[in-house]
């Protein structure tokens, strides 16, 4: 059988964060008084650099952003869905186009 996922809770990650900044450790050495692999603890750093606050939104869950990141990833989607219609049309004027009259 496969290993068992652990979860890790946003204030676990906070802490260990913290504590690779302000222990004087190198990070392999607190990940391993933890008990964790060192890169994770290294991918936790830069999400915290990058997102701050709004780093760890958990469970994979996209948290609120900004009203213009929201309105990106909406019209991201649905950009999208209207390529896929575009190739759909495409491939269907193909077909027709060669079949006999």
């Amino acid at each position: 059988m496969g290993e068992v996922r652990r979860y890790y809770d946003e204030q676990f990650k906070r802490n260990a964060v913290e504590l690779t900044r302000k222990s004087g450790k190198k990070v392999s050495q607190v990940a391993e008084d933890l008990g964790i692999n060192s890169s994770m603890l290294v991918r936790w750093r830069v999400e915290q650099d990058g997102y701050g606050v709004r780093a760890f939104p958990g469970q994979g869950k996209l948290t609120r952003g900004s009203d213009l990141e929201e309105e990106n990833r909406r019209l991201k989607k649905e950009l999208a869905i209207a390529q896929e219609e575009r190739d759909i049309l495409k491939k269907a004027t193909a077909i027709f186009s060669r079949m006999p009259k």
